[in-house]
């Protein structure tokens, strides 16, 4: 493991977007708020397991930004959207995406845990999670190393969410920034953005 120490120094944005049942509303709000050309790489973790191949397909009707998705070794980029396939586990090793066989293959998948924790150890430049609508509590265990890594955490609103569970299990651990609507949530993605 990269020590933080060594961390890639990078000077864009990566926003990691995690979310499961009901996802898909907060990320069509999002995306439709967000410039394309802002100088952020948006990474959607999406942790249900086949829902994932169609989101490729539906989310350029939102942006125009390139939605990716990701294949092993692709580069890490600004104004892109990139998509984790169905399956994997990813990781940021080299200024890349790493894909990876998934660590849990039954119950419930920690792909967004996964790719926080990967982000802590080895990215240098802004870090920015937002975590929208699912069950479970999928990534609250990895927002605490995030903020210590002096990343933005985000939960969305969860009367604005289809499923609150996930938004509501980040804002009882205490390492959540802000609680905002998907429109909010771009707006403040925004303002980060143009201030680094």
């Amino acid at each position: 493991m990269r020590r933080k120490t060594e961390r890639l120094k990078k000077n864009f944005p990566i926003v990691c977007v995690g979310g499961a049942a009901g996802g898909l509303d907060a990320y069509i709000k999002l995306l439709r708020k967000i410039p394309d050309d802002l100088g952020v790489a948006i990474v959607i973790v999406n942790h249900l397991r086949t829902f994932a191949n169609l989101l490729h397909d539906i989310l350029p009707y939102y942006t125009e930004m390139p939605v990716v998705l990701l294949k092993d070794k692709l580069d890490v980029k600004p104004n892109h959207v990139f998509i984790i396939p169905e399956k994997r586990d990813l990781h940021v090793v080299d200024e890349e995406f790493r894909l990876k066989p998934i660590s849990v293959p039954w119950g419930w998948p920690d792909v967004i845990t996964a790719f926080m924790r990967s982000l802590t150890d080895n990215w240098e430049g802004i870090l920015i999670t937002v975590i929208v609508s699912g069950y479970d509590g999928e990534g609250a265990g990895a927002l605490c190393n995030l903020k210590e890594a002096g990343g933005i955490t985000i939960a969305q609103k969860p009367e604005t969410s289809a499923q609150p569970d996930m938004s509501e299990d980040a804002m009882a651990n205490s390492y959540i920034d802000l609680v905002l609507s998907p429109e909010d949530i771009a707006l403040e993605i925004k303002r980060i953005a143009l201030v680094v």
